[in-house]
């Protein structure tokens, strides 16, 4: 059975979504999080500012590794969502693709499309039905 292909979710939106939900979502690589002690903990940060706040996404790569980084850039990231120890939340990614050059504003602009477009479909489906 194929995992769910993931939905767009805004970096400031990732916290309500629920655990192991498959999402995809992006941000600038700000941090690598690696422990030579105990090579499960890969992790990267990836970061976006939104309304003047800034969200951080923990992302955790032993999926994708060899992951060769480059900090600064662009990634879109697919994965499913994780609850961590206290209110935190990570992605345990599937695909980790760097998108460096992308505009970050057509992006946003493609996602909310796409949301009018899929619940437009679902509305008009719901009404299709037969009861």
């Amino acid at each position: 059975m194929l995992p769910e292909p993931g939905v767009f979710h805004f970096p400031w939106e990732i916290s309500s979504v629920q655990e192991g939900a498959a999402v995809r979502t992006y941000g600038r690589l700000r941090d690598l999080i690696a422990s030579i002690r105990n090579p499960e903990v890969s992790e990267a940060v990836l970061s976006s500012q939104h309304l003047s706040v800034q969200y951080d996404i923990t992302v955790h790569t032993a999926f994708v590794e060899p992951f060769l980084p480059s900090l600064h850039s662009h990634y879109i990231v697919l994965g499913d969502v994780e609850r961590t120890e206290g209110d935190g939340v990570m992605v345990r990614a599937r695909v980790l693709n760097c998108v460096d050059g992308i505009n970050l504003a057509l992006l946003q602009q493609a996602i909310v499309e796409q949301r009018r477009y899929l619940q437009e479909r679902d509305e008009h489906a719901s009404h299709l039905k037969i009861y």
